[in-house]
Parts: C-alpha cells; structure tokens; sequence
C-alpha cells in the first residue's frame, strides 16, 4: 500500500510543475533530514561517534515537521534510499573539517542527489545554517572560500540587498518581521568563518549558482549572510534562527526577544513549506517508524553548554 501511495504521490508531482501550481498536492506530512556530524572533542556527554543539537529538531517540528537524522558512516546506497524517503535536508551548524569530514562526505552525497532531483523536476529542498552555509559554499564551488570575520558571539541586524524582501525565502514574511530583522541586533551569530562579498564576487561558480539576500559587516568585512539559489531550492544563512527559542545559554549574541522568535517561526515555517513540495516517501510505515528520530533520547547537557540538549548516534 505505501509503495503504491510513493509511486502516486510522484507522479502528481511531475504532473503539476514544480513548486506553484502543487498548492492543490502539498504533502502535509514533510519529513526532513537533518545530517549529523562527528562529536566535538570536548564534549563531556558525547556518546557514540556524531550527535545533532536538539534545537534543531524542535525548530523544524516547530513548524510542523517531522525529523529523521542521517548518520555520518552510512554508504552511499543507503543514503541514496534515504534520500529518496525523505523531503528535504537541513545541513546544521557545528564545528568540523567542511573539506575532509564524515559530516562533508555525506553532504556531498546528497546535495548531488538533490541537484540530480531538481533538474528531473523532483523538488527537494536544502536548508543550511552557519556550518551548513559554509558546506554549501564549498561544496558548490568546489574550495573554501571563506576568510575569518570578528563574528562569534554577536547578534545583528540584516542588511538586506536590493530586492531581496521580494525572494522566495523573504517574499512572505509579514512587514514587521522584516523590519525587526532590518533594524534590530536579533540574529545571532557564532561563527570564526565568513564568505566575505569579495570572495563571492570573485569566484564565478558561487556568482552564478546563489543570489545574495542580506549581508553583515565585522566592522572590516563585508559577509554574506543569507542567499538562495537562483535554480535550485537551497537556502542558507550564517545566523542561527534555532537558537533564540531553543537555546538558553546566558552569553553575548544570544537573543530571546518578541521580535526575534517571531523571526525564527518564519524560517522554520518557510523551509517546511518548500519540504511540503516534495513527495518522497518512505516505502512502509515500518520503515518510517525506525527512521523517525523519536526513537532517540536527547541528552540534556546544563544550561552553560552551547547545546541545551544533544542527541547522540553510534
């Protein structure tokens, strides 16, 4: 019955073209995958090998999603399999080799299967926040492109470029929300690593491939801090939407008023719409019960760790 349901639900989805006339073919039950990533060294609760924040998790069920996590030392047929069960990727931030990592290799393997998606007209939508921005770079560019900026620990506010409150992650956000982001120290920044203007502006492959939407200063550096594809439905930004809701850390950049959660109920629920478009599935209820993220525990670390809660894969 669910390979029957998998093999209708694509078909409708090549029938009615990608993505604006399938309002009436949504797929209101989108399940997204989020890539876990080796364990940071010093971490006194890491268990297993690789773990993903929960923050995370709660902000795509946020938004009405449900959440399977991808391991980092699975093959490339099993994430192919994956791949073709679930309705998007969420690259998370984090702190590894974006070039050499576990985390980079399986990265690769499915943003090369969502580009192979999207040129058939199988929609599949990736989302990357601060490490995944960076990943995206990379991985779209084929080099690292990216320069240090004086941005850990820092909320600011977005400078949005010309047209870009009229993109596809922008266009429906409410007027207010978008003067918050505009006007406001709301965006919380924790990262060494930028892609600064400059770079971008330079490197021909990333100039064709990603439309910058908003960009920030260190004070010396112009970065880019959030930009879409032209053609395909990947989006990124440096900042961390998750965390204002979700992470309770008392420390500089971290930001937890009105304005900002409001911000942040906005992506999620942008991203989950772009995942309600796609209509993989998986081929058993089964199937989908042992992959759901559900079966795991996360581990609540203290309120003085970056992470508020972890969850931990072998």
């Amino acid at each position: 019955m669910y390979r029957q349901v998998f093999v209708l639900a694509v078909f409708a989805a090549f029938q009615c073209g990608f993505p604006a006339s399938c309002a009436r073919n949504l797929n209101y039950r989108p399940i997204i995958g989020i890539l876990a990533q080796e364990n940071l060294e010093d971490d006194p609760h890491a268990q297993g090998s690789s773990y993903i924040a929960a923050s995370y998790v709660k902000h795509l069920e946020s938004a009405g999603a449900r959440v399977v996590p991808i391991h980092i030392n699975h093959t490339e047929e099993e994430y192919e399999k994956l791949f073709n069960a679930i309705n998007g990727l969420l690259l998370p931030g984090g702190n590894v080799d974006i070039e050499k990592s576990q985390f980079t290799r399986a990265a690769k393997v499915f943003y090369e299967l969502a580009i192979k998606a999207n040129d058939a007209s199988d929609y599949f939508p990736i989302w990357g926040t601060c490490q995944g921005f960076q990943q995206l770079t990379v991985l779209t560019s084929n080099k690292n492109l990216l320069t240090l900026t004086d941005t850990k620990a820092v909320a600011l506010p977005l400078t949005f470029s010309p047209g870009a409150q009229n993109s596809r992650l922008f266009k429906k956000f409410p007027k207010d929300v978008l003067q918050s982001l505009s006007d406001e120290n709301i965006t919380s920044n924790f990262h060494n690593w930028s892609l600064s203007m400059q770079n971008y502006s330079s490197n021909a492959k990333l100039k064709r491939f990603y439309r910058v939407l908003t960009t920030n200063t260190d004070g010396k550096k112009e970065f880019i801090s959030t930009m879409e594809a032209y053609r395909y439905p990947f989006y990124a930004v440096q900042w961390h939407p998750e965390k204002s809701p979700f992470e309770w850390i008392e420390k500089a950049g971290m930001v937890h008023t009105l304005s900002a959660i409001k911000a942040t109920f906005y992506t999620a629920h942008f991203f989950v719409s772009e995942a309600m478009k796609n209509h993989h599935r998986f081929y058993s209820q089964s199937e989908e019960e042992k992959a759901l993220i559900y079966n795991f525990q996360p581990v609540f670390k203290g309120l003085n760790s970056i992470f508020l809660q972890n969850y931990y894969f072998d």
